[in-house]
């Protein structure tokens, strides 16, 4: 079935309930909403579009974002949402990749970039063709056809294209209902964190149960923003990575806020520190759950309860709080040896899932599906143990993605442009735990002459090149990498190395 059909079926029932929300204001109901998706998907099909073909979005959280998302569903194509935050030529490489033959995008730096037709949201054209004779339904689309296009960093430090399913997309948003949170048609879902990846997710039962959707006013995240919104709308829910919980604990300390009107908050995306969940507790109360997925399992992996979360009585109750919880009711969850074997209880080995929400593979990628999906199961590349009670607890990322903020950054990407740098001789790159951000870049550099590069050059170099956020936060100068016998850096070594670095090699990056 086509995720857009629940739209549909929600205005039908609903017309008149608010849909979309720019801060307080409501500025579309239900049968809005629909209307304008209708309309979009007219027009989309009109211009050449067909089941199968991909359109991309590449945009900060805007009002726009879910008429978008449904309209290129209303269509029967495939969404490819790309982080708002990417500079253009990631989000150009994207573009290419899927083959998407349009973007939504205000940022003009794609029209060099790539070959796809821009659609700038800002346009009158595109008000045009939310407005456009609507078609009457959402072209039908079997359980097995794409409808997400999920880019996630690989190994190769490539992004790659997760294709999620129909089917996918359902079984995800029914385990929510089932391991996350009930919705109610009162509730209201706030997207502070980026709607291209997992707060985007969650839209989709929200919209099914006739919930509000939330944009705030900033486009982003903003501790005193957000409860602001919650106290006026109340019965708010939102995805948040563990630092964005950190900092909204940080500003009710501050200010005084309780959470009032915060329904739920789910969290995931990165390492949650039992000392910041108990915190948040203490000032909020009984108000998270925690979820563990991939991109290619989206968002459904494990959930640790709300229960769990606040049964402080219990007697294995902090153990549990450092874990990332039992598996959803879609999933099946083993830990597997180097061979592929499953390991018994408590032992460390990668964690592996199976179920009808994990992907169909990685579009145009047959080596890499073929490594990650096996006999059914995808290989996570996290590392982890299951105990006796179905807790699952991670022990670290087989692969080195930093998280850092809630967004993946891959070393590669940022050392192959460090070495475009003609005084760079070698650079490697590590993630430092940090208490705000999760995990910080640092980046350890061997000059190729005498002296080092500035910094101030290298923070050039990469603003230039990739997306902010992806820019390290420091540099360390060093005269050689450590490495193996067979000429691999041991990142191992650099991590420890950054427990105690020394003063005289170490320079901070520009903020």
């Amino acid at each position: 079935m086509n995720p857009a059909e629940w739209l549909a079926r929600t205005a039908r029932a609903r017309p008149g309930a608010p849909a979309l929300l720019k801060g307080h204001e409501v500025v579309a109901d239900y049968a809005a909403f629909a209307r304008q998706a209708a309309g979009l998907g007219a027009a989309l099909v009109e211009r050449g579009i067909r089941p199968g073909d991909r359109v991309a979005i590449f945009l900060p959280n805007t009002i726009e974002y879910l008429p978008i998302f449904f309209g290129i569903l209303w269509a029967g194509a495939t969404t490819v949402p790309i982080n708002g935050k990417l500079h253009a030529r990631e989000a150009a490489w994207i573009v290419s990749h899927s083959g998407a033959k349009i973007v939504l995008a205000r940022d003009a730096g794609l029209d060099r970039e790539c070959s796809a037709t821009r659609i700038d949201p800002a346009d009158p054209a595109f008000a045009a063709m939310l407005a456009h004779a609507p078609l009457d339904q959402p072209v039908a689309l079997a359980p097995d056809d794409p409808a997400w296009l999920f880019y996630t960093s690989g190994t190769t430090g490539r992004p790659k294209g997760a294709v999620l399913s129909c089917g996918n997309l359902l079984a995800m948003s029914m385990s929510y209902l089932a391991d996350v949170d009930e919705v109610g048609a009162d509730d209201a879902a706030l997207y502070a964190a980026p709607m291209s990846h997992g707060a985007g997710l969650y839209n989709l039962i929200h919209v099914l149960r006739g919930a509000r959707h939330v944009v705030p006013v900033s486009g982003g995240f903003d501790p005193a923003e957000i409860f602001d919104l919650a106290a006026g709308l109340g019965n708010v829910s939102m995805f948040a990575a563990p630092t964005m919980v950190k900092r909204m604990v940080d500003h009710a300390r501050r200010s005084g806020d309780t959470g009032t009107g915060i329904k739920t908050i789910v969290y995931g995306g990165g390492p949650m520190y039992v000392s910041d969940i108990l915190g948040a507790l203490d000032l909020f109360g009984p108000k998270f759950v925690q979820i563990y997925g991939q991109g290619e399992a989206p968002m459904t992996i494990t959930a640790l309860s709300r229960a769990d979360i606040a049964d402080s009585a219990h007697p294995d109750w902090r153990r549990r709080l450092a874990s990332v919880g039992r598996a959803h009711s879609v999933a099946e969850v083993r830990i597997l040896d180097a061979e592929g074997n499953p390991l018994p209880v408590g032992e460390v080995g990668e964690i592996a899932v199976r179920g009808p929400q994990v992907m169909q593979g990685y579009l145009n990628d047959p080596e890499a599906s073929a490594k990650a999906l096996r006999d059914g199961w995808l290989l996570t590349g996290d590392l982890g143990h299951l105990d006796a009670d179905g807790y699952l607890t991670l022990h670290d990322r087989a692969r080195d993605m930093i998280v850092s903020g809630g967004s993946n950054i891959y070393p590669r990407e940022v050392e192959e442009v460090l070495l475009t740098h003609p005084e760079v001789s070698e650079a490697s790159v590590v993630g430092m735990a940090d208490p705000e951000w999760g995990e910080i870049v640092i980046a350890f550099v061997v000059a190729s002459g005498a002296r080092p590069p500035e910094t101030a050059d290298l923070d050039a170099l990469c603003v230039g090149s990739i997306a902010r956020f992806k820019k390290p936060k420091r540099y360390v100068f060093v005269t050689e990498l450590p490495k193996n016998n067979y000429g691999k850096v041991l990142k191992t070594d650099l991590r420890a190395r950054l427990e105690a670095p020394a003063a005289s090699d170490t320079a901070p990056a520009d903020s």
